[in-house]
């Protein structure tokens, strides 16, 4: 599959490249990346045709919308599909009274959680004000998760199911937005959401993998009865599936533990006697179903960025899958390309 490959999102009037273009990275998360890199990597990524792209004003407290706006602002709005999401306000604050981690010299705003109906209103304005661009096609609900939130998500959960849920489905039928959902690390969440109100997609992080399919059991399917988009970030897990079982490898940003590291090592057999990189496998595995229409890669160099749209790219026979399942590294229900 080419990364430029324009695919349906779901029911919505929209489409998506396959490939995205995910914006964490330049919100300086773990370490600054500079504006000249920043905008290099956006300007790349329009020359090999993506078109899609997402950012949130939680990433570097602001900085990834800006940065955003300020390399698409030029750019015929509507060559392109932007995605954002609320869930947190964003208000101004010196440098020195700003806690920034995991990010580093990030925007100038203090942050805080926010899923009332007013407070989504104005995450949603000021998202707008920090682009510079005259609208935003689709915006997630971001983090009512229990990886975020913990003890407080039962909580949180309704309280975005109802205020904040109220303010996207305002802006939806005022024309505002295309399409609304909701972007979290846990399936079991999106899954809630749907059964619970009338969503077009979701993003989901590192959740439907090639370690992890349990998505399969009940999520996608209601996706494509519904025909609610998925778009999937962390298709790596973390960093395990770009690495391999290498001391230090990381799954859901920890060490691994002794079997998730046996069972990249037996992927990792399979792909050599097939000559594949395993990255380029994890990443062509997720957009393989069909209510995947795009996969969301971060990147902090535009080598990284043109090694991503390589793996992409790269041809993998249909052996290589049927090996898989055969060796149960696979499940046999999983969709492949």
């Amino acid at each position: 599959m080419q990364p430029s490959q324009k695919n349906k999102f779901g029911r919505v009037d929209l489409e998506v490249t396959a490939f995205g273009f995910g914006t964490a990275p330049v919100g300086n998360i773990f370490r600054e990346i500079d504006e000249t890199t920043s905008d290099a990597m956006f300007q790349r990524s329009w020359d090999e045709g993506i078109r899609f792209y997402d950012t949130a004003p939680m990433y570097g407290h602001g900085l990834s919308e800006l940065r955003t706006g300020y390399s698409l602002r030029w750019k015929n709005r509507e060559d392109f599909v932007l995605a954002s999401k609320v869930g947190r306000v964003l208000t101004p604050a010196r440098k020195a009274d700003i806690d920034y981690a995991p990010w580093t010299n990030a925007g100038r705003f203090h942050m805080e959680f926010d899923y009332s109906y007013d407070g989504t209103m104005r995450s949603f304005e000021d998202s707008l004000q920090r682009m510079g661009l005259e609208h935003i096609d689709i915006l997630f609900i971001h983090d009512i998760d229990r990886f975020t939130r913990g003890d407080a998500q039962p909580e949180v959960f309704e309280t975005a199911m109802d205020s904040c849920y109220k303010a996207l489905n305002d802006l939806r039928d005022q024309g505002l937005v295309k399409a609304i959902g909701v972007g979290v690390n846990e399936w079991e969440v999106c899954h809630a959401a749907l059964e619970r109100n009338d969503f077009d997609c979701f993003l989901l992080a590192g959740r439907y993998t090639l370690l992890e399919q349990e998505a399969l059991d009940k999520f996608l399917p209601l996706c494509e009865e519904r025909g609610a988009a998925v778009v999937v970030g962390g298709g790596f897990n973390s960093g395990i599936l770009a690495t391999g079982a290498i001391e230090g490898a990381k799954y859901n940003y920890a060490p691994a533990p002794a079997e998730i590291l046996q069972k990249v090592s037996q992927i990792e057999a399979v792909c050599k006697e097939y000559d594949v990189p395993l990255p380029a496998a994890a990443l062509q595995f997720v957009v393989a179903h069909p209510a995947i229409p795009s996969f969301i890669a971060g990147t902090r160099t535009t080598d990284q960025l043109n090694q991503n749209l390589a793996w992409f790219s790269h041809p993998i026979p249909a052996e290589f899958w049927q090996a898989l399942k055969a060796k149960g590294l696979l499940r046999d229900d999983a969709p492949t390309p």
